[in-house]
């Protein structure tokens, strides 16, 4: 190779660093000992170079060298690369070192794995990636990864988080933009002025020694907290439909008009079946829920991504004709079924996952994972699930409540906020008739009935099988020795959004005996069971996501042989937090009725405050167990 190529290759590879430099790179022995700590993979080396050619045309590239110390540092690897027909990778390559820094595998595009991009629940997608498959011999070892990537669908820009996750830290991370488009660039930084990093433009920013971050128990989501730089076109192309995005109005009324308008015809016998059916139905909400009905039986959920299809619902009518379609092309339909017997709904963006992801309000950018269907009213909107076959009408609980999502109109997007459940809502009332035998063993019925988000995390057990509702019911009290459960039953009633589960349970061993004593925990079905982490020096605030409230009330009663020797006093605790209060009262000689409340609050709190929730969790830990004497005669 000619001299001059090769000196041109390493300055091209190496960027602003030696031979030297990059060499001690490679080497484990180099890192500072303050980023190793608490880190499964230290990042190395980072540095991303975008060029912006035009409105539809950007060139991505990429090297990264990570030092992986344990199987757990493996996924911060970075080695995966997606592609489609918009999106071409021209250059891929990646090379392994040992602790040394001794080069001991070299990997080109065409060793990497490459595989569809989506589940197998995806009917089909033209989306696919390129990923290292490569299995350590021993650790520490070192990745050097370097990538070209040309995007001709502009619609997703990518971001800057210098620090990837919890227990990675980061020596190195540059990324810088050269835009020549004559378009601009909108950008967001979150989170940045908290680290060392420094800013050299708005398209060019570097950060050094970032050390890694590690989860606390009830910590924020991590992209609360850690630094990211937001970036998009406002001029962009996806998949060859050029969109203007200034903000949430602009990107939403181009969704309006490019992506939703001429998609909801219907059959005409279609239409005719559901005004038929909707004929006598006296306000819009008794429409919306024949309506939603109707589509809930005639069709099932599939996933449908190619090209502007992860963006673009199926046509109404194809989803009519095939009796499937993934999340778009579901609440699209709805959609048109609704406007069909004169009912308003809008198609509506959000992230969709069990986390209070919201859409950021106040940067317009192609996001979110998930569509559902709003229903303004006057009272309340109506948000319509449209992939879950057997979800209660409106009910949104557990995956997409609480959250900001972008609204398409006819006018423009705008930001709206989700149903929220409040603690009150996220109900559950737990009743027990309890036997107690001279010899320790129970027996009885228990009956749990929950609504809110405790429907959302109870109601799927019905559709398991026998033996897992069995296992399902014992993993739930797992403190009652030798539990055996039979009978049971449930009833989903979606009207009223309640869930009933119907036990019949006994034990053996659920008593402690200590001679002629019977010591006895009278909260056998609803116990907090763990206390939160302590922390010497906590570093990050806490939250509760979602509030709860639990009434419990158990009638137990005992063998005429035994009798009650001592009782626990009455407990009641409000703080900010919530209330616990418990009593157990005697209703006859035989007869005790203990009766139990729990209220956990949803909020944001500072550090300062967790070890006052700690000791709250702690004491209803405590008198969870708290227990009875009983004598026999």
């Amino acid at each position: 190779m000619p001299f001059r190529i090769l000196v041109m290759l390493l300055l091209t590879s190496l960027s602003s660093m030696s031979f030297a430099q990059e060499a001690d790179l490679y080497k484990s022995s180099t890192i500072p000992f303050e980023l190793k700590i608490k880190s499964n993979a230290v990042i190395r080396y980072d540095k991303t170079d975008i060029e912006v050619k035009a409105y539809n045309k950007f060139i991505y590239k990429r090297k990264r060298i990570v030092t992986v110390f344990n199987e757990g540092g493996i996924r911060h690897q970075g080695t995966v690369e997606s592609y489609d027909k918009r999106i071409k990778i021209k250059a891929l390559e990646a090379r392994i070192y040992d602790k040394n820094g001794n080069e001991i595998k070299k990997f080109k595009e065409k060793d990497f794995e490459d595989v569809s991009a989506v589940s197998g629940g995806t009917l089909y997608s033209d989306s696919r990636v390129k990923y290292l498959e490569y299995t350590p011999i021993s650790y520490p070892y070192t990745v050097s990864y370097e990538v070209e990537v040309e995007y001709s669908s502009t619609a997703f820009f990518p971001s800057w988080s210098p620090i990837n996750g919890f227990y990675v830290s980061a020596q190195n991370s540059e990324y810088k933009i050269t835009n020549n488009s004559g378009v601009e660039l909108k950008t967001k930084a979150i989170n940045l002025e908290n680290y060392n990093i420094e800013k050299h433009s708005d398209y060019h920013y570097t950060a050094k020694n970032l050390t890694s971050l590690k989860p606390e128990a009830y910590s924020p989501s991590f992209r609360t907290f850690a630094p990211v730089l937001r970036v998009a076109l406002t001029e962009f192309e996806m998949e060859g439909v050029r969109g203007i995005n200034n903000n949430w109005q602009d990107f939403g009324k181009w969704m309006h008009d490019e992506l939703l308008s001429g998609t909801e015809a219907l059959p005409d016998a279609v239409k005719t079946e559901i005004k038929a059916l909707t004929k006598n139905a006296t306000s819009d909400i008794e429409k919306a829920r024949i309506v939603y009905n109707y589509m809930q039986e005639k069709t099932r959920y599939i996933s449908v991504q190619v090209g502007i299809g992860g963006w673009k619902p199926m046509l109404a009518e194809d989803v009519e004709r095939l009796g499937y379609a993934d999340c778009k092309g579901l609440s699209n339909y709805t959609k048109a079924l609704l406007k069909e017997v004169g009912v308003e709904a809008h198609y509506a963006v959000i992230y969709g996952d069990e986390d209070l992801v919201s859409i950021d309000k106040e940067f317009s950018a192609t996001e979110g994972n998930h569509v559902v269907l709003c229903v303004p009213n006057e009272e309340k909107d109506i948000w319509l699930e449209c992939t879950n076959q057997t979800n209660p009408f409106g009910f949104i609980a557990s995956f997409t409540d609480d959250r900001d999502a972008l609204l398409i109109t006819p006018e423009g997007g705008k930001i709206v906020h989700t149903t929220i459940y409040k603690t009150e809502d996220n109900l559950q009332l737990t009743n027990a008739d309890v036997n107690l035998t001279v010899n320790g063993e129970i027996s009885g019925s228990v009956t749990i009935k929950t609504y809110g988000y405790q429907y959302a995390l109870h109601e799927g057990v019905q559709k398991r099988p026998l033996r897992e509702q069995e296992l399902y019911f014992k993993e739930y009290w797992d403190y009652i020795n030798n539990l055996s459960v039979d009978n049971i039953a449930f009833n989903n009633d979606k009207d009223r959004v309640e869930f009933t589960e119907k036990v019949n349970v006994s034990s053996s061993s659920f008593v402690t005996k200590t001679g002629k004593r019977l010591l006895f925990q009278p909260n056998a079905f609803n116990r907090i069971k763990s206390i939160p982490t302590r922390y010497e020096n906590r570093t990050l605030d806490f939250e509760i996501e979602r509030g709860y409230k639990d009434v419990d009330e158990f009638v137990i009663k005992i063998a005429p042989d035994l009798k009650v020797e001592a009782m626990p006093n009455p407990i009641e605790i409000v703080n900010k937090f919530g209330t616990y209060k418990f009593s157990i009262e005697k209703r006859s000689e035989h007869e005790l009725v203990y009766k139990r409340t729990h209220i956990l609050n949803k909020g944001y709190y500072p550090k300062e405050e967790y070890d006052d929730f700690r000791s709250f969790m702690s004491t209803i830990v405590k008198h969870d167990k708290t227990k009875v004497v009983l004598t026999t005669n």
